[in-house]
């Protein structure tokens, strides 16, 4: 299963973006998303420039593609009521360059993301609600494919 993120909007303070995910080989809108800001970095660069834009904890994961996995529980979120359906394993971004633990979660604002992807929808200035709701439909729809066999990858745009 493939998603497609975005970023349609590009503040200073945070980032927003349209989150796709494929049916039948078309892209379908699914929600909105919520990240740190993006200072334009790209999965090709260098880890050097990579290291000299980022700012730890306020910088959007650089665009590129990407796997998932469903199979790392964060420790952070495990006890969370809205990850207890999943036991806290949660969609978990690999091989982005110069970051560590990536994920997609449940959050309302960019105080809520380190540099993970919030999911929601996007109906107040800077935040996503019904995040809760919207990353259930999401895991659930991501754990129905990766139970099928099918790889689980995110491109960032």
């Amino acid at each position: 299963m493939r998603l497609l993120l975005k970023r349609i909007f590009k503040g200073s303070e945070y980032t927003i973006g349209r989150l796709y995910t494929e049916i039948n080989g078309q892209m379908i809108l699914f929600c909105d998303t919520l990240e740190p800001i993006d200072r334009g970095l790209k999965k090709t660069q260098s880890e050097a420039v990579i290291k000299s834009r980022k700012v730890k904890g306020k910088t959007a994961i650089p665009i590129g593609t990407y796997a998932i996995t469903l199979k790392e529980q964060s420790p952070k979120f495990r006890l969370r009521y809205w990850a207890k359906f999943c036991d806290g394993y949660l969609p978990t971004i690999l091989g982005v360059p110069c970051f560590s633990r990536v994920l997609i979660h449940v959050g309302n604002t960019v105080k809520d993301t380190e540099a993970c992807v919030l999911v929601g929808n996007n109906r107040v200035k800077g935040k996503v609600l019904d995040s809760a709701y919207t990353f259930e439909r999401l895991y659930k729809k991501l754990k129905a494919a990766d139970d099928r066999g099918e790889t689980l990858s995110i491109t960032i745009q």
